[in-house]
């Protein structure tokens, strides 16, 4: 197998893996007001859009200096078979609607891939990522509880029809910021390969990935904004702000340090800590317990995949 003849392949691998992050990534950023009936789909795909974009466009080069850079020296075999892995992973898991992160399948199977065509693998660098990885939910979680607990305090002593409209605005503000980190993070992580690669430019890349994750976001997404809106505890605005303010500046402290922490990770931290301090009664284990073993099982998994094909790729 030739794989440098293939020259179309990444590409195409990485457009179906950023329709697929607008598919997956939309839900974590306005899943909830969408749950919550504030904001029709609509006009949610329409700020996700706008706020995604500004965030690729923004501040997005750390991140994708991390990924692209930092972690591996890239050629085409290996971002050939790191993004293939990768797309397939991400459509299967969207199909089964169940969240996971681009940001594990991608670092896994480039990891993989590289390790197989005897690229030199940053150890420290990746130690750090995975690192993130675990600490990003649970210091989402953590935040949660702590807005939370200030909003029992605070804004619960307001009139109720105040606290009602307090709230609309402030969650909704709080998804545009984790829509702004779904591209400034997320995007990033699959934009950063394919340009330090060499395969697009900056300033072909960035737009371009912009348009396939707004794509992405208003055709695909309805599935996993089920799951992540109404699937693992009752929320409400005043529960949904908590969550989503926690897990948003989670995910802006990990992208200010060039980190590619899981979105999706970090809203799902966020909303259990709400059920935490409601009642573990309110939080459905089995579907977190399901998200749990694939947090952990994913990126391994797609590490020894495209380790395994790319060493078939290497026979003559």
């Amino acid at each position: 197998m030739i794989l440098s003849d293939a020259l179309g392949i990444p590409l195409i691998a990485a457009v179906l893996i950023t329709l697929s992050i607008g598919s997956n990534d939309t839900s974590n950023s306005l899943g909830i007001c969408i749950g919550c009936g504030i904001i029709s789909f609509r006009r949610a795909m329409a700020l996700f859009s706008l706020f995604a974009t500004l965030g690729i466009l923004i501040q997005g080069r750390r991140v994708m200096s991390t990924v692209g850079k930092d972690l591996l020296a890239l050629d085409h075999r290996i971002l050939t078979v790191a993004l293939l892995t990768s797309a397939v992973f991400i459509l299967a898991a969207n199909w089964r609607r169940l969240p996971i992160s681009t940001h594990q399948v991608i670092i896994g199977s480039l990891s993989g891939s590289g390790l197989a065509f005897g690229a030199d693998l940053n150890y420290d660098s990746l130690a750090k990522i995975v690192v993130s990885w675990f600490i990003s939910p649970l210091s989402a979680l953590l935040a949660s509880l702590a807005i939370y607990w200030l909003m029992e305090k605070t804004i619960s002593r307001l009139p109720v029809f105040q606290i009602g409209k307090l709230l609309s605005g402030l969650l909704l503000m709080s998804g545009l910021v984790v829509a702004y980190t779904t591209g400034a993070n997320e995007l990033a992580t699959i934009l950063g390969p394919v340009i330090y690669a060499g395969m697009l430019s900056e300033s072909q890349a960035l737009p371009a990935g912009a348009v396939l994750l707004s794509l992405g976001a208003w055709f695909l997404s309805r599935r996993v904004i089920e799951t992540i809106g109404h699937g693992i505890t009752a929320l409400d605005p005043y529960s949904g702000f908590a969550a989503q303010f926690g897990a948003g500046g989670c995910v802006l402290f990990f992208t200010a340090l060039g980190m590619p922490v899981s979105t999706t990770y970090c809203v799902i931290g966020g909303i259990a800590g709400v059920g935490l301090f409601k009642g573990a009664r309110t939080l459905k284990m089995e579907l977190l317990r399901r998200i749990g073993i694939s947090a952990v099982l994913t990126p391994i998994v797609a590490c020894l995949v495209a380790m395994a094909v790319s060493r078939v790729a290497l026979l003559p």
